[in-house]
């Protein structure tokens, strides 16, 4: 007992604080350099320092409480089922249900409040909406839910997010004011306070009214919690989904429910819009409809590619935006870097251990074997006396790393994507991997050139492709690592993120690699979602772009020698790839790309 430490004893103190308030007997406490983060009954919560001081000690209950409130008043089936599929309308869903459990929390106990209070300080000292100029720079869901506590228990915007929640408080509270007194009548409830936050949403024109009516439906067609019917009706919602233009900012609503026909006569209208760099409003929705076959006739178009591009990231902006952005960067995701880093390093042990030394024993010629000296002494006329140095063969390799730079990647995800890749490259390159990093996204919103020849050629059917791509090398892989660092700094950049046609990208980071002399060509695709270009979808198939992409990545995994894999964020890439992964927490990224790379490594 003697060597216990007084951060020893605040763990044992704080796991059974958890235990008690979740009513789980089996939960632990650990500590944790890095975000806190909370995986079943395991918590990991920030370490307080020796000297435990009271502000840090507050910090890291005030993690501890919400992990264990979550545990005891939330049903992640029941909050699952009736989720939007929207990526604006799911991120403010997921916040409100946090605001929900915790308010029980804080409005029961008065030190839990005092300690959800210091936890969210934390948070919002590294949520953009801290560093956010401008109303379009306010991410809703923070704003949203900021709102919505100081509603349901009278505790005011923290400092950091005060500047931010203002810019955007008048056009919250006008649409979804009435829906806060709702709410607070139903904290209790779950299911009721799911349903009147869908209502909310909707009043905030983030969700299109029958996909929330659908939903009560679905859910009450599901008697049970298992795994696959929750499945199964996350498809089925999947199905209504069509792309539509979603607002992530407080500006004036479009009709999200138009006809193709409708959209298409309205498009003249937007042209004028399409040049604006920080045009965030017109952030795509992600359809995440399940697959049908492949008509026979589908045949992908291209209207035209004269103003598509492939560019350097240095030549996108000047040198002096390049060092500031990525002093931002590192500043951002200073406290992520260390688990990165040490999962980096377990990946170049890996690594490392393939390109070992061995030996081949009982040789009749070679260096002579000092374990058989006692034979030789006795025997010299013995052979079978020597051993040989032999190296394991290690395949040149080269990684690319193709990174989404659509605008639904904003914020945490596109920069976490940053660091994990510049990471990833550093440590390859130690091992003697070469590395190539990419980005792919759109020069406008809407069309761009590419839109304007079309309709001044007489808008002719069916013209396929309709925007302008711009495909972006921020490291080629024969260039030194030390000499790249800066050009990630550009994903930070505002109003670089628009719309994604991944197909094209695909193919383009695919034929960069065949034109490599390694031995070994790894394609690792970066995303968090399908493919989307409003211009296109407006004017061709639904699903014209899923379609293609699912073409290139079929050629590529039966016929091309090059190793495809996939990470999704937040999104299900596995309907798409044969090889590929699915990370819910965007805090997953490094691990999950060190771990996948590894076992493609180790595959005979």
């Amino acid at each position: 007992m003697s060597d216990e430490t007084p951060a020893d004893r605040f763990k044992a103190v704080l796991a059974g604080a958890s235990r008690a308030i979740a009513h789980e007997p089996e939960i632990e406490v650990n500590w944790t350099a890095d975000a806190p983060s909370a995986s079943g009954t395991q918590f990991r919560v920030p370490m307080p320092g020796r000297s435990l001081p009271r502000g840090a000690a507050m910090e890291a209950r005030g993690f501890a409480d919400s992990f264990a409130l979550r545990l005891r008043h939330h049903n992640e089936a029941m909050h699952t089922r009736g989720a939007p599929m929207e990526p604006v309308a799911r991120a403010c869903y997921d916040a409100v249900e946090r605001v929900r459990y915790e308010a029980l929390g804080a409005n029961g106990y008065a030190g839990m409040r005092g300690n959800l209070d210091a936890a969210m300080d934390v948070r919002m000292g590294s949520d953009p909406i801290a560093r956010a100029a401008s109303a379009g720079e306010v991410p809703v869901q923070t704003a949203l839910a900021l709102l919505l506590r100081e509603r349901l228990t009278g505790q005011p915007v923290p400092a950091a997010a005060a500047h931010g929640v203002a810019m955007v408080r008048d056009w919250i509270e006008a649409r979804a004011g009435g829906d806060f007194d709702a709410l607070a009548h139903s904290l209790g409830d779950q299911k009721a306070f799911q349903s009147l936050s869908l209502d909310m949403l909707q009043h905030l024109e983030l969700t299109r009214a029958e996909d929330i009516e659908q939903q009560p439906d679905e859910a009450d067609d599901m008697d049970g919690d298992e795994e696959t019917e929750e499945e199964e009706d996350g498809d089925d919602s999947g199905q209504q989904q069509e792309p539509s233009e979603m607002a992530a900012e407080p500006t004036e609503g479009e009709d999200q429910g138009e006809s193709e026909a409708e959209r298409e006569a309205s498009d003249d209208m937007q042209e004028a819009d399409e040049g604006q760099e920080g045009e965030e409003g017109m952030l795509p929705v992600r359809p995440n409809r399940p697959w049908t076959d492949l008509p026979d006739t589908f045949n992908y178009e291209i209207y035209t590619e004269a103003f598509d591009e492939i560019v350097a990231a240095p030549d996108l902006c000047d040198e002096e935006e390049l060092t500031r952005l990525r002093a931002y960067l590192d500043a951002q995701l200073k406290g992520l870097q260390g688990i990165v880093t040490r999962l980096a390093n377990r990946l170049q042990r890996r690594l490392m251990a393939q390109q070992n030394r061995s030996w081949d024993f009982d040789q009749e010629e070679g260096m002579l074997d000092a374990a058989r000296l006692a034979r030789v002494v006795v025997s010299p006329g013995q052979s079978l006396s020597y051993k040989v140095e032999r190296d394991i063969e290690f395949k040149d390799t080269v990684v690319t790393l193709l990174i989404d730079n659509s605008g639904s990647m904003r914020g945490r995800p596109i920069s976490i994507a940053a660091i994990s890749a510049d990471v990833l490259a550093r440590t390859l390159e130690r091992c003697g991997v070469k590395v190539e990093i990419l980005g792919f996204t759109t020069r406008a919103w809407k069309g761009g050139q590419s839109r304007e020849a079309w309709l001044a050629g007489g808008k002719p059917q069916h013209p396929g492709r309709l925007n302008d791509l711009r495909h972006i090398v921020y490291k080629q892989a024969d260039e030194p690592w030390r000499r790249a660092r800066k050009n990630l700094g550009l994903m930070m950049r505002e109003g670089l993120l628009k719309e994604n046609i991944d197909g094209e990208a695909l193919l383009w980071a695919h034929s960069r690699l065949l034109a490599r002399p390694e031995d070994r060509r790894i394609l690792m695709v970066i995303s968090d979602g399908a493919p989307v270009d409003d211009s296109t979808l407006s004017v061709n198939s639904a699903g014209y772009l899923e379609a293609h992409l699912r073409k290139v990545i079929d050629w590529i995994e039966r016929q091309s020698p090059v190793q495809l894999v996939a990470i999704g964020i937040g999104h299900d890439v596995t309907r798409y790839y044969r090889r590929a992964v699915t990370i819910m927490d965007v805090e997953q990224l490094g691990g999950t790309m060190i771990e996948q790379l590894a076992g493609l490594f180790e595959e005979e």
